[in-house]
C-alpha cells in the first residue's frame, strides 16, 4: 500500500476523476507540512520567547503556515467531500430531492469558490502596496492563498457536479473496517463459534 493509497480517500469515488487522485495527494502533503511548520514555528516562538531571545519573524513564519495550512485544507477537504458540504439533509433524500439538494448544494461552493477567485485575486495585488515586518515582504504573498484555494474548490465542486449529475449522487459505499479491526478478525474466531 503506497503513500496514495494512504492520502487519497476512495469515499465516492464515482464522484471523482482518477485524473485528479495526484493533486489531492500533493495537497494532502503540503497541508501536513504546513501544519508541522505552524506547530513547529509557534514551539520555537515559545521557547526563543522564554529563554528572553525571540526571532520576532517567527511570527511571520507561523501566520504563513497558518494560512496555507487553512486554504490548502480547505481544497483537499472539498475533493473529499469532507468540507463545504451538508451530507446530512442530502443522504436523507432520494430521486429529484436528492438531486435538487445535491446540484443547489454544489453551486452554492461553487459560487464561494468563485468569489474566493475573484475578491481573492484583488486582495492579492492590493497586498503588494501593504508589507509584513520584519522582512518586509509583500502581505500578497498570504493573499496568494485565497485565489488558488478558489479554484481548487472550483475544479473539486465542477468534478463532483459533473460526475454526480452523470453517475448518480447517492452510491451505496462498500464498508471497510478500519485496518487494525480487519487485523484482529482475521486471528479472532467469529462470535459463537468454536476456536
Amino acid at each position: 500500500m503506497g503513500m496514495s493509497d494512504k492520502l487519497v480517500l476512495n469515499r465516492q469515488r464515482h464522484l471523482k476523476w482518477r485524473a485528479l487522485d495526484r493533486l489531492e495527494l500533493v495537497l494532502m502533503m503540503i497541508c501536513g507540512l504546513a501544519l508541522f511548520g505552524f506547530s513547529l514555528s509557534v514551539i520555537l516562538d515559545i521557547v526563543t520567547r522564554t529563554v528572553g531571545h525571540p526571532w520576532l519573524w517567527l511570527q511571520e513564519v507561523t501566520s504563513t503556515f497558518f494560512i496555507y495550512a487553512i486554504f490548502t485544507g480547505t481544497a483537499a477537504a472539498t475533493r473529499r467531500n469532507d468540507h463545504l458540504y451538508l451530507t446530512a439533509i442530502a443522504d436523507t433524500l432520494t430521486g429529484t430531492a436528492r438531486l435538487v439538494v445535491e446540484v443547489a448544494t454544489r453551486l452554492v461552493v461553487l459560487a464561494v469558490a468563485l468569489c474566493f477567485i475573484w475578491f481573492g485575486y484583488l486582495n492579492f495585488l492590493r497586498g503588494f502596496s501593504s508589507f509584513r515586518m520584519p522582512s518586509m515582504t509583500p502581505i500578497a504573498s498570504l493573499y496568494a492563498a485565497i485565489p488558488i484555494c478558489g479554484a481548487l474548490v472550483a475544479l473539486f465542486t465542477i468534478e463532483q457536479l459533473i460526475n454526480g449529475l452523470k453517475n448518480g449522487f447517492a452510491r451505496e459505499e462498500p464498508v471497510e473496517a478500519p485496518p487494525h479491526v480487519a487485523a484482529v478478525e482475521e486471528v479472532a474466531p467469529a462470535p459463537g463459534g468454536s476456536p
